[in-house]
């Protein structure tokens, strides 16, 4: 349970970040975070389709244009935010069917 949760609050910080230098129109930082970011993430949540496509955006044919680039970072980020809609609801689920935690009575 403890890595999972660690993933989870890795995408969350990644998506932060993204999302950040996104609207701050930073692409310096958007391509280091899809590069080293979000790839290094996806390897360690075992989700080796995200760490395909970020590297695939910089190793395959780099993008021809700033238009091409922001486009396939929002599809990283729209691809990131569905596997955080999936923590969350396995998370709630686990929460869900998880039995009450009742405090300890101590007797004197």
């Amino acid at each position: 349970m403890t890595h999972s949760i660690d993933t989870q609050l890795g995408l969350e910080d990644l998506l932060g970040d993204l999302r950040f230098a996104r609207k701050s129109d930073n692409l310096g930082r958007l391509a280091l975070l899809a590069y080293c970011d979000a790839k290094g993430w996806a390897r360690r949540a075992g989700k080796s389709d995200v760490a395909d496509t970020a590297l695939r955006m910089f190793s395959d044919s780099p993008c021809q244009s700033r238009v091409a680039f922001i486009a396939g970072i929002d599809n990283l980020i729209a691809t990131l935010e569905l596997h955080d809609r999936e923590y969350q609801r396995n998370r709630a689920r686990y929460s869900a069917n998880a039995p009450a935690v009742h405090p300890v009575l101590e007797y004197r």
